[in-house]
């Protein structure tokens, strides 16, 4: 029976209507287990078919035995690696279950949508699953993981799991297909092949989801270390792509001999860096305790001598091994994949990442010297012009990757994002160069990476820590007031730029009218035109050139109301160029009146006048004679 019952009550006019609660209406959703660090009575046997890369679909049959009568079985949601709630749900169609042939109905949980509550018959303890994973088929679904020459396999997106059980109690036994003939690599070891099919040995689950596999048709291993197994894994787009001078090679060997020289430690069986050269799948990196997803230019060895940039991204990941994998902020490690994570630490997680990805770079040989003094020059003017450090404090953007999981921004410089990573690098070069110039150079913050993430060599098990371990961990390097040196740089908001690492560093951010070497190429290959620090805009040059797609708040251009998407389809009434853009910008030095712009939005039009005279500005690190070289020996390669 349903029982309505109104009552009205005249409020200023208004009525208001009161309702009760209904028979039909939802109930509360029962309590989802919480994990418990017990053994899990059963397994999962996970069977995965990811051979069709044509239509970009995964077929996943999976079997969990040992199961309670009202089990909840979960897909992972908070995500090692990405610090938020983004596991792929939406991607997982086909949904169907079975226990000894016959169909089980599922339904959903109403308050997590990542939970299903199968409806077991009396006695049931074993079920089967099938699905599909539908991975991305175009970019405005997500990024690729799938081409006809390679794909990337994360075990989180294609598993479900038993709630009330930590990740490392659930045994996994898995196999994966992948197109016939392809190579694969993972840091899983292969138990059996038969076929296109490969058998992983059984893990606990966490492990598993630990453990990505990158397969292709074109591949190349090569060991960096044999002592200590660590491989680079490559796949490409083509298989001229895989070809590497030899002393490129020896710079990524260097890479492994520097790490071990800052850690002293390490901790993995063997390390797999997982490499793609694709023009398909998109710049990323995701850090594992034994591997590592990597993702870059497909030129990275068949153009090495002109692209510079993005040549840190396997030492920053590297790094993770010992920095958020072994040694991992207490708020970040969680027992299994429902329970939220907190990011409060992510400036040391991933900032001192950074900041060890940039040296570690540059020690190896991966960077030259002035390569590397490049990369600083640009983080050192990004934090010096962005307005969004006048209100928002560093440490607030800890919580980014929750807040906008990397969708586009149309205000980064008023918004900020991410800022933990660079802002964060900037701040440790402040405190290895105050360490070292406190103890007239004989001690840094090497000495702190030895430390704190050198401890229990050849341990898997991760090892927390709290901003209060790591104020007693700087003090024992180097008695300071670190909470207070910190805080304030992560709590306050509308102070200079943290750039007194590099001035005590021996060098100081200056402007000029030419481009320095990182930077030029980046644009190059991005085939953007980057103006920020004069017109302050960038402007891309694929597709509709001309079209603007970054604007600082505060600069020039904002200021004569330009936004993100217009095109710029005169300058001063000639048609745009990105030459002649910047010899207008050159030209306006001298000459007392305005650029002229004729923009296009959609399918109207509009003149601006940019009242902007200071010429081009690229930002580039002048030595300071009068200071101690200080990055420079923080730069050099470890003996």
């Amino acid at each position: 029976m349903r029982t309505l019952i109104l009552v009205a009550a005249w409020c200023g006019g208004s009525v208001a209507l009161l309702v009760s609660p209904t028979a039909n209406q939802a109930l509360a959703a029962a309590p989802i287990p919480a994990p418990r660090d017990q053994p899990f009575a059963g397994e999962i046997h996970l069977d995965v078919d990811a051979s069709d890369v044509d239509r970009r679909i995964v077929h996943v049959k999976e079997t969990i035995s040992g199961l309670v009568p009202d089990a909840v079985l979960l897909y992972p949601k908070w995500l090692p690696g990405t610090h938020a709630p983004e596991g792929p749900i939406d991607r997982v169609a086909g949904l169907t279950l079975t226990a000894r042939g016959t169909p089980i109905s599922w339904t959903r949980d109403t308050v997590n949508i990542y939970a299903f509550r199968p409806h077991l018959p009396a006695g049931t303890t074993s079920l089967e699953l099938s699905f599909d994973y539908l991975s991305p088929t175009s970019d405005k679904v997500g990024p690729p993981q799938m081409t006809r020459e390679m794909l990337i396999l994360d075990w989180n997106d294609v598993i479900l799991y038993p709630a009330g059980h930590f990740a490392r109690q659930i045994p996994v036994s898995a196999s994966a297909k992948f197109p016939r003939g392809w190579t694969q690599a993972t840091a899983l070891e292969a138990q059996a092949h038969s076929g296109d099919q490969t058998s992983y040995e059984r893990v606990s689950l966490e492990t598993l989801i630990d453990s990505p596999v990158y397969a292709g048709r074109y591949a190349s291993v090569i060991e960096l270390d044999p002592a200590t197994h660590v491989r680079l894994d490559v796949f490409a787009d083509r298989p001229e792509l895989l070809e590497a001078r030899p002393e490129v090679l020896a710079a990524h060997r260097s890479l492994v001999t520097q790490a071990y020289r800052l850690f002293g430690s390490h901790h993995y069986q063997h390390y797999d860096f997982l490499f793609g050269l694709s023009d398909q799948i998109p710049f990323s990196g995701t850090e594992h305790h034994q591997s590592s997803e990597d993702s870059t230019i497909p030129l990275y060895f068949a153009d090495w001598d002109n692209t510079p940039y993005d040549r840190d991204l396997l030492a920053h990941e590297f790094t993770h091994s010992w920095n958020g994998k072994f040694r991992r902020p207490a708020d970040l490690w969680t027992p299994s994949y429902e329970v939220p994570m907190q990011d409060s630490l992510l400036w040391v997680y991933e900032g001192q990442t950074e900041y060890w990805g940039f040296v570690l770079t540059a020690r190896a040989g991966l960077w030259n010297r002035t390569q590397a003094l490049d990369v600083w020059a640009e983080n050192a003017a990004w934090y010096s012009s962005i307005a969004g450090r006048t209100w928002r404090p560093l440490q607030d953007t800890t919580n980014d990757e929750i807040i906008n999981p990397r969708r586009p921004l149309s205000w980064e410089s008023w918004q900020r994002f991410e800022d933990y990573y660079d802002e964060g690098a900037l701040i440790w070069l402040d405190a290895d160069t105050l360490i070292r110039e406190r103890s007239a150079g004989k001690r840094s913050l090497d000495d702190f990476a030895a430390h704190f993430f050198g401890v229990n060599d050849g341990s898997f098990v991760p090892l927390t820590y709290t901003f209060e371990d790591l104020v007693k961990a700087l003090n024992v390097v180097e008695p300071y007031d670190w909470a207070a040196f910190l805080r304030q740089r992560l709590d306050g908001v509308a102070r200079p730029a943290p750039l007194d690492g590099l001035a005590r560093g021996g060098y100081r951010l200056i402007y000029t009218d030419k481009q320095n070497e990182y930077e030029k190429g980046r644009e190059t290959e991005r085939k953007v035109t980057t103006l920020r620090y004069s017109l302050g805009i960038d402007v891309d040059e694929k597709g509709d050139a001309g079209t603007i797609i970054n604007v600082m708040w505060g600069s020039p251009a904002f200021e004569a109301a330009i936004t993100e998407g217009m095109q710029i389809i005169a300058i001063n009434g000639e048609a745009y160029s990105a030459d002649l853009l910047k010899r207008t910008i050159t030209a306006a030095a001298t000459s007392p009146g305005p650029i002229e712009l004729i923009l296009k939005l959609n399918d109207r039009y509009r003149v601006v006048h940019v009242d902007y005279h200071g010429g081009l500005r690229y930002p580039h690190l002048e030595r300071d004679a009068t200071a101690t070289p200080l990055l420079d020996a923080i730069l050099a390669p470890r003996t």
